[in-house]
Parts: C-alpha cells; structure tokens; sequence
C-alpha cells in the first residue's frame, strides 16, 4: 500500500511541471507552436452595442481580458443628427508604451450620448483606438449606430455625477491653451481671471514681442537729461505703458471683430518702413547729429503744457508708447488669441478690453522697473552719459532692423545684424581703449573682440549659405529636412485640393499660416519643426504652408473662412479631411509640448 501511494505522489509531482508547461504553451500570451502571440479581430476584443432610449444613446463595449481602450482617443460624430452631451466615464491610469500616462478602459464601458435632434436613418459614427496589453495597438476603428427620430431638445444629459462634456469636445486631444482662457473669461470670476491675464502678460514681457520697448523707453528717459527725480522717470514710465497698453488693446478689440486683414494692414512693407526710419531717425539724436526740437512757438507751448503737467513731454512720451503698442501688435501668443477668440464669438467687447489691458500692463511691468530705476541709477553726468545715450542709439537702430526683418529675406537681415553687431561692438572697443589700463579694461578687451569675430563670422556665414558655400555637414542636414518641406498653397480651392490628396492617401494634414512679418512663424521654422521628434511626427502628415504676408483677397478669403485672428496659427485636418479646430495652435510652442500635441493627431 505504501509502494502505491508512493508511486501516486511521485508521478503528481513529475506530472506537475508537465502540465504546467503545457498551460503556458497553450496560452494566448506564448503559443510558441504558431511561432508568434494569438491576437483576437478587433471585433472580438472590444464588442460594440449602442442601445437608443428616446433622446439619448448609451454606447457600450465589452472589452475582452488583456485589451484596453483608450478614453482620449474616442471621436464621436454625426451624420444628419445633431449631438448633445457626451459623458464620459472615468478610466484608469495607464503608462502606456506607445502614448505615455493614458486612461484606458477595461472590461466593459458604457456612456450615455444625447441627441439634439435626429430623423429616422440618422447616424451616430464612434471611432475607438484600443490595444492588446503588450503586443499592439490596432489602428482606429469606426462603429455606426442608426437613429430614430429624435424631436429637438436641449441636449443636456441629467446623470448626476457625470462628467457631461459637449459633443465637440470628446475628442483626443485636450482644450488647447489659447480655448481655455477663452473659456475663462466666459467664466464667473471676472476678478481672478483678470489677475490670471496679468501675470500672463508678465510672462510676455520676456519674449521678443516687447524686447524692441526696452530701448525706446530707456531713450526717452536718458533723453531726459541730468535732472531726472525717481518720481518724474515712473511718471513718463508710467504714460508709456499707458500708451502701449491702450493701442495694444484697440488693435486687438479691432482684429477680433473686423478680422485679420486689419493687423495685417499695419504690417504693410510701408508702414513697416516708416516706423523703421523713424525709429532710426530718432536714434540720429543719440548719437549727437541733432537736437530734436519743434519750432520755437511750438517749443514754447509745449513746454508750458510741460510745466503744468510737472512730469515732462507726456504728450510726446504717450505717442512714442502708441507707436510701441503697435510695433507689438503682431505678436500673436496664446494668452492675447484667448482674448481674441472669446471677443469674436460673444461681442463683449469691454471684457475683452479689459482682458487685453491687464495682459499689456503686465507686459509693461518691467518697463516701469527699467524706467523708473533709470533715473536713479543711470550716469547723470561726464563722459559716461554720452556712451550710455550712444549705446541707446545703437539699440534704437536695432528695433529699425527689427522692423525692416519682417518684410526682407532673412539674408539682408542677418547681414544686417552682422553690420550692427560690428560696429556696435567697434564702438564699445575704442571707448574701452580710453580707460585707465588695469586687467578689467583687458578682460573687457577679450569679451569685445569676441563678440566682434562672433558678429563678422554671423554674418560672413549668412552670406556663404546665401550663395551656395555650404559645408558638407549642412548640405546633409538640408537634405535631411527636405522631406518636411512645406509645400506651398495660395486659395481655398488650393488647400480644398490638397486635402483630397491627403485624405484619398489615408493620411492628415497641416496648414501653416505664414507671413514674413510674423516672428513667431520664423521661430516656428527654425526651433520646433526642426525638432527630431516634431519631424519623426511630421513624417506622417501632409504639410501644407499659405503664405499670407501680402494679405491679398485671396489671403482674406483663407484666413476669414476659418477665423484666423492672428499669425502664427497651424490648422490641422484629420484622415477624412475634417478640420480639428481643437487641435488648432495659435500662438509659438516649444518642440517638446508641438511634440505631444501632434501624438492627438498623427496615429
């Protein structure tokens, strides 16, 4: 007896492992006698149902073990129905392989849709993207669910504790930056929005929009002369900002509702030429050619106006900070495109202006600090004053270049910024050689002559790239970037065309909206799209680019048809050649936020 139960125990545990193994070879994850995983149709993985009850629409899938299904990826549209709320339930948290952190359904997934009206025969299209845990992803798939009639509602979903989202918004990608301060303005606290736009307008005033103020409001308060108080360079300060921050908020309220042909038109070649030599003009006076004086009746009422206002030319201060406001103008970002759009789409055209004012009195904070600190620390007296007024001369001329680089090829202004760059540092040379000798004039000496061969080699490199002498190290990275060249289209029927194209090949589109006068575009070009992953996405994509810097009927015609309020601004089409203003992008960004903005695109 003993022998038996022996026997029995000892072919268990030889029976055992050989079991086991056969339970692992005959699982779907390591079904090695088929030589690769044993994966399920899409079908079978995720089983679609929708279930229609009067106005409203619960779809559903039952999700089989070791699949998933993506929430952010879920499309909903109509095909002669009009769609209410969609809510949305709650997923899980998933680090994905393919997209990063990602809430995903398991098992089963049921979501109520309302329907605002619908006839009989209508359609309810759901696209899902799901995966199989470990092995693939399978690309997007399309349900239809068939409607009856559905007589017109509100389109609300009562479900308490739903996450009721409108139809528009169920879609990949999340709210763009530029929508949800539109939304905030939309929203109840007036106040704390308002304080929002300000620090926003903080932020801005490190960007290169207002760099060309910093010189312009230094020049008007060293101008001033030696008897600056404190209290009288705040007050021009002060006024500056004013007028910036007034002419910045008109032209916005005017873009907003008129549109965009507008800040287009004080983009023009000839505007732009006139501010340059004006600006250019007035660095002359810098530089000691000119005293820049109005007729003697003129003077003398001005000064008296001067004297009982006890704080200056204020009048000539305000208008040099008109001029400001609207050098800044064609700087489009996401905070002055969210004032923008919530302008267009409610006409409440006082909160906008107040939207826009905050933001510009944010962007002119460290001018007040520059300019009222000015006139305390700045030399007031001797040689010192002259470089220092010579030194803003040079810097107003830089603004000039500014100006002119909006409508020149960048060839002429990168020669151009050689050429200041040269005699700038030059200048800064020979004062250093007046200087009592010590190791501090030496240090100086080797920081300016690098500099110096720093600017001749910028601009010696410009002009070899401009004429073909290109190394062999760039004439690769050309050829690298030559298949993301942007191809280029002038009309609506252009881009109508090419979409087409794009959608006949199964694949999504992007426009970029262009102008020569548009910084942000140019940054664009030469940050984000060479990026190595923006181009890893921007494989994918048709690339399309309108250049609407002459702002003819036909640029009009574009840039009206789909609301453009300001450059730069990317619209993106998806498979079936539908615009996905959610994924609209107005306004610069960096390569690696433009990188995962794409991922809501491409596939």
């Amino acid at each position: 007896m003993k022998k038996i139960i022996t026997l029995f125990v000892a072919s268990l545990l030889l029976l055992s492992p050989l079991a086991y193994a056969e339970n692992i070879f005959n699982t779907n994850k390591f079904s090695f006698l088929d030589g690769e995983p044993e994966l399920m149709p899409v079908d079978q993985a995720f089983v679609f149902d929708f279930k229609q009850e009067g106005d409203k629409v619960k779809i559903s899938w039952v999700i089989a073990d070791g699949y998933y299904m993506y929430r952010d990826k879920l499309k909903f549209e109509a095909d002669g129905a009009v769609l209410g709320e969609i809510a949305l339930p709650k997923g899980k948290s998933h680090n994905d392989e393919y997209f990063g952190e990602q809430e995903v359904y398991y098992s089963y997934v049921e979501m109520p849709v309302a329907i605002k009206e619908a006839a009989a025969g209508d359609t309810l299209n759901v696209t899902f993207m799901g995966c199989a845990e470990g092995k693939l992803c399978f690309p997007p798939t399309k349900r239809t669910a068939v409607l009856t009639d559905v007589s017109a509602n509100d389109g609300i979903l009562d479900l308490p504790g739903s996450q009721a989202t409108a139809a528009s918004d169920t879609d990949a990608a999340p709210i763009t930056q530029q929508d949800s301060l539109s939304q905030m303005l939309a929203g109840d606290s007036l106040i704390w929005t308002l304080v929002i736009f300000f620090g926003l307008g903080i932020g801005l005033a490190l960007t290169p929009c207002v760099f060309p103020m910093y010189p312009i409001l230094s020049g008007i308060i060293v101008g001033q002369g030696e008897k600056l108080s404190t209290a009288k360079a705040f007050g021009l300060s002060m006024v500056y900002v004013q007028g910036m921050a007034i002419t910045y908020s008109l032209v916005g309220l005017v873009v907003a509702s008129a549109g965009m042909k507008y800040q287009a038109a004080l983009q023009h070649p000839a505007v732009l030429i006139v501010l340059a030599i004006l600006f250019f003009v007035l660095s002359l006076s810098m530089f000691g050619l000119y005293d820049l004086k109005l007729p003697s009746k003129w003077q003398e009422k001005m000064n008296s106006i001067s004297n009982s206002q006890k704080g200056g030319n204020v009048i000539g201060v305000f208008l040099m900070g008109v001029i400001s406001g609207l050098v800044a103008s064609p700087c489009t970002t996401a905070p002055l495109s969210g004032a923008l759009i919530y302008v267009a789409q409610t006409g409440d055209l006082l909160q906008g202006f107040l939207a826009l004012y905050v933001l510009s009195m944010g962007m002119g904070i460290p001018l007040l600090i520059i300019g009222t600190s000015g006139g305390k620390i700045l030399p007031r007296a001797g040689r010192w004053m002259d470089i220092i007024k010579t030194i803003f001369g040079f810097l107003l001329i830089a603004v000039s270049i500014v100006m002119l680089g909006r409508i020149w090829p960048d060839f002429i202004s990168d020669v151009l910024w050689s050429l200041w760059g040269v005699v700038f540092v030059g200048y800064l040379m020979h004062q250093n050689k007046l200087t009592e000798f010590s190791w501090k004039q030496t240090t100086r000496a080797v920081l300016l002559l690098l500099i110096f061969l720093g600017s001749f080699s910028y601009g010696m490199q410009a002009v070899m790239n401009h004429f073909g002498f290109t190394s062999h190290a760039n004439a690769n990275l050309t050829s690298a970037q030559q298949s993301h060249t942007f191809k280029r289209i002038k009309s609506l029927e252009d881009l109508d065309s090419e979409i087409a194209a794009a959608s006949a090949q199964g694949k999504t589109v992007m426009l970029d909206l262009y102008a020569d006068w548009c910084v942000a575009c140019k940054e664009f070009e030469a940050i984000t799209f060479k990026d190595t992953a923006v181009m890893a996405r921007m494989d994918k994509m048709v690339l399309l680019q309108a250049d609407v810097t002459k702002s003819d009927d036909i640029d009009v015609a574009l840039l009206e048809y789909y609301d453009v309020l300001g450059l730069p601004t990317l619209l993106m089409f998806d498979e079936s050649g539908a615009i996905r203003d959610d994924l609209r992008v107005t306004g610069f960004m960096r390569p690696k936020a433009f990188a995962e903005h794409l991922d809501h695109l491409v596939k």
